[in-house]
């Protein structure tokens, strides 16, 4: 026997939506911190309420049909005008005891979260700030709730997002000072040249200045390719390697090591990003006018 749609509730449509970004009914049961049996139940309901499976398995997820899609296309923006209902109207950060979490990468761990943490225990000294990885997907972080905000380079123009330039950078070339060409201005043929330290950040992540090379028809060809910039000093100092990175970063992990410019600069801003669900939340407001106030 189905069950008639407008006997459904807010949290049966949370559960469809979590298993939707998820991909997984245990993810999603972990999330919303009840058993797995309650998730397959409430999934069981929609199925029937819908005339529709919702999601089958394929590769070990639990991938959405077309009318899973539809349908959380129409309810997304009514659960998110729930959840800003349910946020209280006025944010005392000197009291808060809340958890904020904040997705980044290295860059910004080395660069930024030092100064933000700083802000936010100056302004908040009881609330507890968790750092995550936001790869090359920080804003599924966003999308999933798994972060406040994504502090680092985005360039999506999705409706559901909302951003604030923070400062803008560019890449440039980290050598040992007795490198031959420490110090020059490169050509492209003799950046192209060199023996390349690649940093693949992994996630799907491409930095700028690779991207600007091969939009020249360029390929890099690197000696060494490593999965983050932490070490990186230590591995080019005394050698002929050379490693391509954020020129601010590359000032502050290797003061001893040369620096050069890029003919691949690869501009990118910097900047603080969040979604429509949390624009007219009062702690997220505070929260990101404390990472503005700290950069």
């Amino acid at each position: 026997m189905s069950t008639d749609p407008r006997n459904l509730d807010f949290i049966a449509l949370e559960t469809l939506r979590l298993v939707h970004d998820l991909g997984s009914f245990t993810a999603a049961a972990e999330r919303l911190d009840v058993n797995q049996s309650a998730v397959s139940y409430t999934i069981a309901k929609l199925r029937s309420s819908f005339g529709d499976p919702l999601f089958v398995r394929e590769g070990g997820r639990q991938v959405p049909t077309q009318r899973c899609e539809r349908l959380l296309a129409q309810t997304s923006q009514m659960l998110d005008l729930l959840d800003q209902m349910a946020q209280p109207q006025v944010f005392d950060p000197q009291v808060s005891t809340q958890s904020v979490t904040i997705a980044c990468n290295y860059y910004e761990r080395i660069l930024l979260i030092p100064r933000i943490i700083a802000e936010l225990r100056r302004q908040a000294p009881n609330i507890s700030v968790n750092v995550i990885n936001a790869l090359g997907d920080g804003h599924h972080r966003l999308l999933q709730q798994e972060a406040d905000v994504l502090v680092g380079p985005f360039t999506r123009s999705g409706s559901g997002f909302h951003s604030r330039r923070l400062y803008s950078e560019e890449y440039a070339c980290l050598m040992d000072p007795g490198h031959p060409i420490a110090g020059q201005r490169l050509t492209v043929n003799e950046y192209l040249s060199l023996r390349h330290v690649l940093i693949n950040y992994g996630g799907g992540w491409k930095s700028a200045y690779l991207q600007q090379l091969e939009a020249a028809g360029h390929q890099l060809v690197p000696t060494l390719t490593v999965p983050s910039p932490a070490g990186l000093a230590e591995l080019i100092a005394g050698s002929n390697l050379v490693a391509t990175l954020p020129r601010r970063l590359g000032q502050r992990i290797a003061e001893q090591l040369a620096i050069s410019p890029c003919p691949f600069g690869g501009a990118f801003d910097l900047s603080v990003v969040w979604t429509a669900r949390t624009h007219a939340s009062a702690m997220h407001i505070w929260l990101r006018s404390a990472i503005l106030a700290a950069i």
